[in-house]
């Protein structure tokens, strides 16, 4: 009997302590946000805020209630080239605890990084999931952006590697008409049908584009409402993609952003004396 005892301690003991530890949670979810160079200091102001008040929001609240456990776990990162975690993993119950998050988004503005790597910003969060002291029913990365990858790896393999780890992605895409008029050269038109092909993935996976600033606190609560209370796919709430038709510019192709990158450098180097 003694021996039986301890051959169970030794399995006990023998379970990582980080496995032990880990707080069970209905979600665990990385707000990876775009603060490249083609955004305004407004654009990435209004950005914050709009998370803000979309995580103080009722609905945000009422979503997190709704869950098994009635907790999730959360996390904001701002990405370009590279990425930078402004609120670290907090763990979220009360609307205290969604007020406080969204105090630490405004208590400071920064200024844009250069680039755009949607792959490096899903590796990053991947890897934040992995480490982190929590275990979700679910796992999501909610990725937001103005223009396609153009840095790292191609963002359909870093995808493809975030879904075999069991992680959901899904989209924001930004296609605001000033960004058009400030940076036309970068400007992919139809970047939601690019999220669709080439950003997002896994069960229930779904973008939300946001064509005018006005909306943006809108569409954001709409997607944190839908992710956190699992209503994204085929859900009657889930949201309807804008269907894009080819331009010259295919948004389907998954290296456009590479492409476009490519064609920028050449002609700098044609017009060097």
């Amino acid at each position: 009997m003694k021996s039986l005892f301890a051959c169970l301690i030794l399995l006990i003991c023998a379970v990582p302590a980080s496995a032990q530890d880990k707080v069970e949670v209905d979600l665990e979810l990385v707000l990876l946000v775009d603060v490249s160079r083609s955004m305004t200091p407004k654009e990435l102001e209004i950005q914050r805020r709009g998370y803000a008040e979309a995580l103080a929001s009722d609905e945000v609240f009422k979503a997190v209630q709704g869950g098994l456990l009635q907790s999730i776990a959360l996390t904001y990162v701002e990405w370009a080239g590279t990425q930078d975690v402004l609120v670290d993993w907090r763990l979220v119950k009360t609307r205290e605890d969604l007020q406080q998050f969204a105090s630490e988004l405004t208590a400071t503005f920064g200024e844009g990084l250069r680039r755009t790597s949607i792959s490096g910003a899903i590796e990053y969060g991947a890897f934040l999931i992995e480490r982190n002291d929590y275990e979700g029913l679910r796992r999501v990365l909610d990725v937001s952006g103005d223009g396609p990858n153009n840095m790292g790896p191609f963002v359909d393999r870093a995808r493809d590697e975030a879904l075999a780890q069991g992680i959901v992605i899904n989209g924001l895409p930004l296609m605001t008409e000033d960004s058009i008029g400030t940076q036309p050269f970068w400007h992919l038109e139809n970047l939601d049908f690019y999220y669709e092909a080439c950003v997002i993935g896994g069960p229930g996976s779904f973008v939300i584009p946001v064509l005018t600033w006005p909306d943006f606190a809108d569409a954001v609560r709409r997607k944190l409402v839908l992710e956190i209370a699992d209503l994204g796919g085929d859900h009657a709430d889930a949201p309807r993609i804008i269907k894009a038709q080819l331009s010259s510019r295919d948004p389907s192709d998954c290296q456009i952003g590479e492409k476009i990158w490519n064609e920028w450098v050449r002609e700098r180097q044609f017009q060097l004396p």
